[in-house]
């Protein structure tokens, strides 16, 4: 159904608006070689080759998942941890491109053509290599890969990863695609959810969709449109299945009877829901006893600052975040069991990770953004809000307290940024609770590829990642070594990881772009900077982290670089630009009444 605003409904905005304008990714730095496990033989038959269902979760903090310590109700992701594993120790990207295009290639990101968000790209980087803006040629995904081993490949929800004909997953390996190309849209209806973007852009199979079903809820319908594409592959071919799912990436929304289920569970605030998860993660084993609690980034309020109506929004706000991810998961119990109703489930290997960490934008500091949101008549009532025309967020708090016991959020190369749930079951996996081991999103293609006893397409780059199937199997407890040096960079938000210890640079808007050093054994909030204190080992680990930025590419951003400003002047830019005609006419109309008013007041004092 699509949803085109009419001038009569831009002019509804208008008084809103006036008023308001006028007030890891990841790769890694191999300093010594670990030993590589053979990849197992080819299987004779295709169908005793695993198949592979990969789900993205979007935005979603470290103890954000029931079996990671959430208050939030994951059932269906919670069956398969205890079925496999969960890492404790799994790094992404800072942000959903750069991730996603680790995640399909296998490759650091400034190898793929998506090392940061297309937003952020310098006008100076864009077209170099490494650099195109959009998923290059130069690397094969782990669909090309599976593909040519005999492999159905198939894709639903956000792909990001460019729109251009040798971008777009139907050009990528992929037999049947129905994705996204920007970085989200609106969960009920055929909408964008920014001034960037003139639209939300779905295709299917590579030709652009024109209007989306008049029921369309995002998190059911990418799962009704895979089911549909399973059953168009035969019984005894193996797939990989791609599901990634808009929860719980802004706008935040899902259906009133998951809202409703968590009446009440954070009226005490993000300061109370933050020492929650930390204890949970201390229980669980996700991290050590004692490790220290972090505090709330500087500038960020506290839950005693809010007035009774801003904490019953706010509140509300966690709440259908809460709802949305539990409608995730309930979509995925179906996919699940579709895939036991036909056989399947037995044999499919099941990935389930989150692209960042919890999204920290609260977008309502932005006064261009709230002249849009009013133009588009998306309505902020706690009593509607989730459901269909609504637009919510959670902001920087609670986005903390997703990442507790972790420290900052998406968008910046701290801890809770880029560490990320991740839940690997099914066959080759065992069942061994909580893997401690550091991992990082470019080995789950070449984990797949081990897995399905296939190798790589010839004339592509190498993967950077390695395969975790020895991890998998309890034949290794780790596989990379404690001398491994493993890098990320996305628009200067870096980090270099050596054993226990994290070099990093958090850039703004919560950051200060200073590097820092941290045993994240000890402290895994990063909380104690051992900068001072270890300065042999500083030098080392800077010398590796150039040493990875020579190796991959990195092209340098300014020293006063701020991405968060940056992002907001282009909404602006995008809102005036296609919105002038409405603010001229508005400020012709209020000239006018304030000409009149004028007049009337002489007039009045002459008579």
């Amino acid at each position: 159904m699509s949803t085109g605003r009419t001038e009569m409904g831009h002019l509804a905005g208008l008084a809103a608006c006036l008023s308001l304008i006028a007030a890891p990714v990841q790769a890694q730095d191999v300093m010594h070689e670990a030993p590589q496990a053979e990849p197992p033989a080819a299987q004779d038959s295709p169908a005793a080759r695993p198949n592979f269902l990969i789900v993205i979760l979007d935005d979603i903090g470290f103890t954000d998942l029931g079996a990671y310590g959430s208050e939030m109700r994951t059932p269906n992701i919670d069956a398969q941890a205890e079925r496999g594993l969960m890492f404790s120790g799994f790094r992404v990207g800072p942000t959903c491109a750069p991730t996603r295009a680790m995640l399909m290639t296998g490759v650091d990101s400034h190898l793929t053509g998506v090392p940061t968000l297309e937003h952020l790209m310098l006008p100076e980087h864009l077209g170099q290599p490494g650099y195109e803006g959009a998923l290059n040629t130069r690397v094969a995904t782990i669909a090309e890969h599976l593909s040519a081993a005999g492999y159905a490949s198939l894709i639903t929800g956000k792909w990001h990863l460019g729109r251009t004909p040798t971008s777009l997953p139907s050009a990528r390996g992929f037999e049947r695609s129905f994705i996204l190309d920007s970085s989200g849209a609106d969960n009920w209806e055929h909408r964008t959810y920014l001034p960037h973007y003139t639209h939300a852009q779905w295709w299917e199979d590579g030709a652009p969709v024109e209007s989306l079903p008049d029921d369309f809820y995002s998190s059911a319908f990418l799962v009704d449109r895979m089911i549909s594409y399973l059953d168009e592959v035969a019984p005894d071919q193996p797939f990989l299945s791609v599901v990634s799912f808009q929860a719980n990436h802004i706008p935040v929304q899902a259906p009133r009877e998951y809202v409703e289920r968590y009446d009440g569970v954070y009226d005490a605030g993000w300061e109370a829901l933050a020492l929650e998860r930390h204890a949970a993660a201390i229980r669980l084993g996700l991290v050590r006893d004692g490790a220290p609690m972090p505090a709330l980034p500087e500038g960020l309020r506290r839950w005693s600052d809010l007035s009774p109506q801003e904490q019953r929004l706010s509140a509300m706000s966690r709440q259908v975040a809460a709802g949305m991810l539990e409608a995730a998961d309930h979509h995925f119990g179906r996919l699940v069991a579709h895939l036991r109703e036909t056989g399947r489930y037995e044999n499919t290997v099941i990935v389930v990770l989150s692209d960042n960490g919890a999204e920290f934008n609260s977008p309502d500091r932005s006064r261009a953004f709230l002249g849009w949101l009013a133009l588009q008549g998306y309505s902020r009532d706690p009593d509607r809000l989730g459901e269909r025309g609504t637009y919510a967020w959670i902001g920087p708090e609670w986005a903390a307290a997703s990442t507790s016991p972790l420290s900052m959020f998406k968008f910046h190369a701290a801890e809770g940024g880029v560490r990320v749930p991740l839940v690997i079951s099914g066959p080759g996996v065992s069942a061994a609770g909580i893997a401690p081991a550091f991992a990082h999103v470019a080995d789950i293609a070449p984990t797949l590829l081990d897995l399905a006893g296939a190798a790589p397409v010839e004339g592509r780059e190498a993967f950077t990642g390695r395969s975790l199937a020895p991890l998998l199997s309890g034949a290794a407890d780790r596989v990379y070594g404690p001398d491994e040096a493993i890098g990320f960079e996305m628009s200067g938000q870096s980090a270099l990881y050596l054993g226990d210890y994290k070099l990093t640079r958090n850039m703004p808007p919560h950051g200060d772009r200073r590097w820092r050093l941290f045993n994240l054994a000890d402290d895994p909030g990063e909380t104690r900077d051992l900068s001072d204190a270890e300065p042999a080992l500083l030098a080392q680990m800077m010398a590796a982290y150039q040493a990875y930025e020579h190796r991959v590419g990195v092209l340098p951003v300014p020293a006063d670089y701020d991405a968060q400003s940056r992002l907001d002047a282009m909404g602006w830019r995008a809102f005036y630009a296609r919105n002038a005609w409405v603010i001229w006419l508005s400020g012709l109309v209020v000239m006018g009444m304030l000409g009149g008013g004028a007049a009337l007041v002489l007039r009045r004092r002459r008579g």
